[in-house]
């Protein structure tokens, strides 16, 4: 009976520190277009950012990312002028995933691709982070500041100790708790918190997606180059854009 009692008494803290459940972020990116001299007339018409929302299920071993339900689908924003079409927004990505193995350090990820669906595993990226000491609160939880420079990319990210899972948005990871906000590149993309649910999470929650071509990272960024390459030369060196640019009669 005694070392029963310690057992639990050890086990405590282990046991009050444990979280599960689900985080809803806003992902808001600026959309920046170079447009051919026909076009420029229409760029009032033209969106200044593009938001979607994701779902984060995690435990203390692992997370999956998705798109988050929605009742009614999104529809395709179009512009029109001088005999050419744009198309934003839309529900393209629905069916993208990343689920991260924390325990072992690895990643999957579920991308389509012009309508390809690819699996990409590997190591989780690691980032040097560096913490500012700067301190605040969001959303009723403590929340520290951090940077991060990889690949000439810079990242800043506000983090939660009061929820002490090293997750976030994506393939964020390895913070001393759950990112909450995230700013790439001095805010080009952003994604932030909305609602927090730490009541634990139903059977099946989180799934390491399986269907899929099974590629490397490098192989499915040479996939996209390429893909990219042949938009450029058939919209005219504008095929780069995250927008779809159709000439019409």
């Amino acid at each position: 009976m005694k070392k029963l009692l310690f057992l639990l008494i050890s086990l405590s803290p282990l046991m009050a520190t444990a979280q599960s459940g689900s985080i809803t972020y806003e992902r808001v990116v600026k959309i920046d277009i170079d447009l051919p001299p026909e076009m420029e007339s229409m760029r009032a018409q033209i969106p200044t950012e593009n938001k979607s929302s994701l779902v984060l299920y995690f435990n203390e071993l692992e997370s999956l990312m998705k798109a988050a339900p929605k009742e009614e689908k999104e529809d395709l924003n179009v512009v029109r002028g001088n005999g050419m079409a744009m198309m934003f927004g839309g529900r393209g990505n629905d069916e993208n995933e990343t689920y991260m193995n924390l325990d072992e350090g690895s990643i999957t990820e579920k991308r389509d691709f012009m309508g390809r669906t690819f699996l990409i595993g590997g190591e989780q990226p690691t980032y040097a982070w560096k913490l500012t000491g700067e301190q605040s609160e969001y959303m009723g939880y403590a929340v520290q500041r951090a940077t991060a420079v990889r690949d000439s990319t810079t990242i800043e990210a506000w983090f939660s100790p009061d929820i002490p899972v090293s997750a976030g948005p994506e393939m964020f990871t390895g913070l001393p708790g759950m990112i909450l906000v995230l700013s790439i590149n001095d805010g080009k993309m952003q994604y932030a918190a909305k609602s927090i649910n730490l009541d634990g999470l139903e059977d099946g929650a989180i799934v390491a997606p399986k269907e899929g071509k099974k590629v490397s990272r490098a192989e499915f960024d040479q996939i996209m180059e390429e893909k990219m390459k042949e938009m450029q030369a058939q919209f005219g060196g504008r095929g780069g854009n995250a927008v779809r640019i159709m000439r019409h009669n």
